[in-house]
């Protein structure tokens, strides 16, 4: 098998052309922002400010004593307008403090730059990316400090940055690579640190020279960090997949990266851990790709997190006729929003505004037994005997059949002729295994 290629996997459209080749913009100040205190680790946050309360950029505004919470940053200096509910991308509400933005952009005493940063210890640089807030940027959240706190005896012996972008539409992480290359090379050096290696390896899809290019000079004289192109696939950009393509191991099923002496990290998480060390700042900005056939002047836009999606699309022209579908993230793996005005999170790498044409649903039809979701899995999963399973609610067969080694990439749904909803019935059968696991450990407990 040549390298960078995997098992399964396809190639849909790429859809990325009319944001590729274009710079960044620093988007306007939103009108308001709602900071969310319930975000990725699942680890409720409590507000350190109230209503009628001034608070600067940067400033920390909640925080939680659990283990795998991150605190939240004001992204703007302005006013506490409100504590409360807001709607939020998957739908339901949550507690978020609302801020009132001045024109004053001062930024807080706290936001200051790490000298010596080598000299520290790595645990001391875990904790301060942890009071920086910074979690996975590729779309998941995940914790850093988590990522980077390995368990005891665990060595690891590389660090993996993921340049893939491999989700259709999205360019963020693209143009962050040709833009910023720099601080991700520099980020990366501070990770290394921090978890005690002297090797990294950036995996980039093959579909972005001037990314590759960009990032190589950068990594010149960076020792031990080379960039890897790798054959552009889609879902390149999966951990497991990026391993196995860049290094050539393979992770056990159930098992994480670190178990095959790797930590994993997005090439924007590195770029905020140089804003963290380097200028003082906490995750409270990101790109944006706000695209889409239903937008006017598709961009990448260096957005406040918290501001509401509506203000980036309007920043872009708005919609162009009545947009069908409004998705964080890719179409292939993001989030369908209930509406506009949902905030954006730290882990929005775009929004991606479909037609009413584009995002019409389909009736499912019977399974004809193709075998197409079989042999496009790239986890090496049966999705049609999942889906079975799943609909049947015989959630022990579809924990037999490995449901939770699922990526969720979607890749089933997009091959299967019957336009079955396949990855959607997975994911249920994931959610219920997990609550009875969950269930089982408190009963264990007791």
């Amino acid at each position: 098998m040549p390298k960078g290629l995997f098992r399964g996997g396809i190639h849909p459209p790429e859809n990325k052309e009319r944001t590729a080749t274009l710079r960044t913009v620093v988007a306007q100040r939103p009108s308001k922002v709602a900071v969310l205190l319930h975000q990725g680790s699942n680890c409720p946050l409590t507000p350190t400010v109230a209503k009628g309360d001034h608070v600067r950029m940067g400033q920390k505004v909640a925080d939680t004593e659990e283990k795998w919470g991150v605190p939240a940053h004001s992204p703007v200096s302005g006013k506490i307008d409100s504590i409360g509910l807001v709607r939020t991308a998957s739908g339901a509400q949550d507690q978020a403090i609302f801020i009132v933005p001045d024109e004053e952009d001062v930024l807080d005493e706290s936001c200051v730059p790490v000298d010596n940063v080598f000299s520290r210890p790595p645990e001391e640089l875990i904790a301060m990316i942890r009071e920086a807030g910074i979690v996975g940027m590729g779309g998941a959240e995940f914790p850093t400090h988590i990522k980077l706190s390995l368990p005891p005896k665990v060595e690891v012996d590389t660090l993996l940055l993921n340049g893939a972008e491999c989700e259709p539409y999205l360019t963020a992480d693209h143009r962050l690579m040709v833009e910023r290359p720099r601080d991700i090379i520099r980020g990366a050096q501070i990770l290394m640190r921090a978890i005690g290696v002297m090797r990294t390896r950036i995996g980039i899809e093959d579909n972005k020279p001037d990314a590759i290019h960009a990032m190589r000079d950068a990594a010149v004289s960076a020792a031990g960090i080379e960039v890897v192109p790798v054959k552009t696939r889609y879902p390149q950009g999966s951990e497991k997949h990026l391993i196995k393509s860049v290094l050539g191991r393979e992770v056990p099923p159930g098992c994480l990266p670190f178990s095959v002496g790797v930590v994993v990290s997005n090439v924007g998480t590195a770029a905020a851990v140089a804003d963290r060390f380097d200028r003082g700042l906490p995750l409270i900005e990101r790109i944006v790709t706000v695209t889409g056939s239903a937008v006017a002047s598709p961009a990448n836009l260096i957005a406040k997190i918290g501001t509401p999606a509506s203000e980036l699309i309007e920043a872009c022209g708005g919609f162009v006729g009545e947009p069908g579908k409004i998705i964080f993230g890719g179409p292939m793996m993001g989030m369908a929003v209930p509406s506009a005005d949902v905030p954006t999170g730290r882990g929005t790498s775009g929004i991606l505004v479909m037609s009413r044409e584009e995002s019409a649903v389909f009736e499912e039809m019977p399974c004809i037994k193709c075998g197409q979701c079989v042999d496009a899995c790239p986890m090496r999963l049966e999705p049609a005997f999942l889906h079975q399973w799943s609909e049947a609610g015989l959630w022990d067969e579809a924990e037999a059949y490995h449901a939770m080694d699922c990526i969720e990439c979607g890749v089933c749904t997009y091959v299967c002729p019957s336009r079955r909803n396949l990855v959607q019935a997975i994911k249920r059968a994931k959610f219920e295994i997990s609550a009875r696991r969950r269930a089982a450990r408190e009963r264990g407990g007791k």
